[in-house]
């Protein structure tokens, strides 16, 4: 029978070698900002062309759950390499997010704020040529995921080029001597959101560590918005276009706010702390003074209108809500 003291000292051992591995995971989260600017970039030959990195952020510690469905989702795509999922609430405890386990090919690091500019950091683990930035509330469908991926490969080789499923657009309001952000006109669009897009991970790179762009950062943090229209601001720079529009396949989206209020649990929840709920008219208001700011500070206007899209199949609208116990497209009464 062993001693007491023995006894004692296996335990100790034994609880060392979980904190030792606690902590190691925790590091793994630590905060990613300065390394993925300092770090070199990856020479493009290495970068691989046939699959697609996920990058994901979150923020709400209600939202887990569907964080880690929609990330394995992703993971379980044959396209996708690996999902990154970014988390930018750094009030989180570590406990929170490392339990339960993260499904296999999801890897998540903290960041060191709270901004919205976190959610394009060239993350240091990334080894394909193309990222799909996404909410944290937005599913495509494999085939939706596939059609996007195809689209941005096609176009490859015109740096810059954002694919995505949700268009908007934007306007000169002469009467007010200002920009004004708008919804798409029929068959003319001049940005994509970043619900879901497509783009080369060198965009992110431009986006995060570019000192020109140190202005507009900080526009972002402190109006907490309008990091998806600087994105579309940076592409359009880079390539002298605009963003091209698919459609393809479905989309469930949970943060529309057309969904059913008792469409499961915590949606409501869910929905308010939401990184795409930002509505109502100041919504609107808010992204065109960005646009009128982000013109001013770069001293010039890239973004490009597009006109059409690339189709998979006749679709009005490719999000999907819960309705009346179904799921319909949002724009179905």
């Amino acid at each position: 029978m062993p001693s007491s003291s023995h006894h004692h000292h296996h335990c100790l051992v034994l609880l060392l070698f979980v904190v030792a591995v606690t902590l190691s995971a925790v590091a793994a989260l630590g905060g990613v900002e300065e390394a993925a600017c300092d770090a070199s970039s990856p020479h493009e030959e290495d970068l691989r062309p046939d699959r697609l990195t996920v990058l994901l952020s979150g923020y709400s510690e209600r939202r887990l759950p569907l964080l880690r469905r929609i990330a394995g989702a992703y993971a379980a795509h044959p396209l996708v390499l690996a999902v990154v999922v970014l988390w930018c609430n750094p009030s989180t405890p570590d406990d929170r997010l490392l339990l339960p386990r993260l499904p296999p090919g999801v890897s998540l690091h903290r960041t060191a704020s709270a901004s919205l500019n976190s959610r394009f950091l060239p993350h240091p683990s990334i080894r394909t040529a193309a990222v799909a930035v996404a909410d944290d509330d937005v599913l495509p469908d494999a085939a939706a995921i596939s059609f996007a991926f195809a689209a941005w490969q096609q176009r490859a080789g015109r740096p810059g080029t954002l694919v995505g499923f949700f268009p908007r657009s934007h306007h000169l309001d002469l009467a007010r001597g200002r920009w004004a952000y708008a919804a798409p006109q029929p068959g003319r669009y001049s940005m994509v959101l970043t619900k879901f897009l497509v783009l080369a991970v060198d965009l992110l790179r431009k986006y995060s560590c570019s000192p020109e762009l140190a202005a507009a950062r900080a526009v972002v943090d402190r109006e907490r918005n309008c990091e998806d229209i600087l994105m579309n601001f940076v592409a359009a720079e880079a390539s002298g276009e605009g963003p091209v529009l698919v459609e393809a396949g479905s989309i469930r989206d949970w943060g529309d706010p057309r969904n059913d209020a008792n469409a499961g649990a915590g949606v409501e929840a869910m929905r308010a702390v939401g990184l795409s709920s930002r509505g109502g008219v100041g919504h609107w208001e808010k992204r065109g003074e960005c646009i009128t700011e982000f013109h001013r500070l770069l001293g010039r206007m890239p973004l490009r209108y597009s006109y059409g899209k690339v189709v998979e199949a006749a679709v009005a609208e490719q999000g999907l809500c819960s309705k009346g116990g179904r799921l319909v497209r949002c724009d179905q009464e």
